[in-house]
């Protein structure tokens, strides 16, 4: 059984600024479970190129509103929503007044992953 809390995670090295937001590592590699999970938080005015060419990911977005848009479309989201991209398909993650997101990594993140902070292209692991 694993038991963590929030407040355990802030401030470690499971603690990630990725520059438009925060990913709390609740769960990584190293706990076991095939499968990482986050609380990600999106900086309100952001909009953030992302692209993961080596796991898939679910976000289910608690708290706040913003878009994902791809080359197929642009979906509002708000509390309630999920979202999951494919494996290597580019999604721009726009937050208007911020918005904090629950996701799932399949394979696990390690937990010191970041994102590159690179415009001019997708920053992914």
């Amino acid at each position: 059984m694993i038991v963590r809390t929030l407040a355990e995670v802030i401030g470690t090295e499971r603690d990630v600024d990725w520059g438009n937001g925060t990913s709390r590592r609740l769960l990584v590699a190293s706990d076991g479970r095939g499968y990482a999970m986050t609380e990600t938080y999106v900086r309100p005015g952001t909009e953030t190129a992302l692209r993961y060419d080596n796991h898939l990911e679910a976000c289910y977005c608690v708290q706040g509103s913003g878009t994902v848009r791809t080359d197929q479309g642009e979906w509002p989201i708000s509390v309630g929503t999920l979202y999951a991209p494919d494996k290597q398909e580019t999604h721009y993650l726009t937050s208007t007044e911020g918005m904090r997101l629950v996701c799932v990594f399949n394979p696990p993140l390690t937990g010191t992953e970041n994102h590159s902070g690179d415009s001019s292209q997708p920053s992914g692991y």
